[in-house]
């Protein structure tokens, strides 16, 4: 068991599993968009805006259940714009709760390594006093950005794979 890839944007041109979640589900004013960039990638990118009590703008996708049991790491190439991101999973789409991973961005292509283990549930911002992430599969992956504050961002997208 080397690696699970569960997306490489640049290999394919079938991302109809992607959609765009902001907070104005919630009477937010957040506006995002996924993008491909030149090279094939996914460039997810837009404005984080603090009106209305919004505050984050995110990018989805669900899949089929996948057994990730023996898995230990997601590894995410991808370029962002200095700029603190969420990594997120869900076990089931019906859950309510995520498994989130904050990961700050260098401006340059970097691979990031995020450890199953240390993805801690919350539900809408507030962490649950529940075990970290332990799970054998997953249905969801997602990336968004929240960092209290109303602004610009741009992160592109290689890559996601498990390890």
């Amino acid at each position: 068991m080397s690696r699970l890839l569960l997306f490489d944007f640049s290999s394919t041109d079938d991302w109809s599993g992607w959609e765009v979640e902001n907070d104005v589900v919630m009477g937010g004013n957040s506006s995002s968009k996924l993008e491909r960039s030149v090279e094939g990638n996914a460039v997810f990118k837009g404005a984080v805006s603090l009106e209305n009590n919004g505050g984050f703008a995110s990018v989805q996708y669900h899949f089929d259940s996948k057994n990730i049991k023996g898995y230990e790491k997601a590894h995410i190439q991808l370029k962002g714009d200095g700029k603190d991101y969420q990594f997120r999973i869900k076990t089931n789409l019906n859950d309510r709760a995520s498994y989130v991973y904050t990961f700050k961005t260098t401006g340059d292509w970097q691979t990031v390594e995020i450890p199953l283990n240390q993805m801690e549930p919350t539900y809408r911002g507030n962490k649950l006093d529940k075990p970290n992430f332990n799970a054998d599969k997953i249905q969801e992956i997602r990336f968004l950005i929240g960092n209290k504050k109303a602004e610009d961002f741009r992160l592109e997208i290689d890559q996601i794979e498990l390890k």
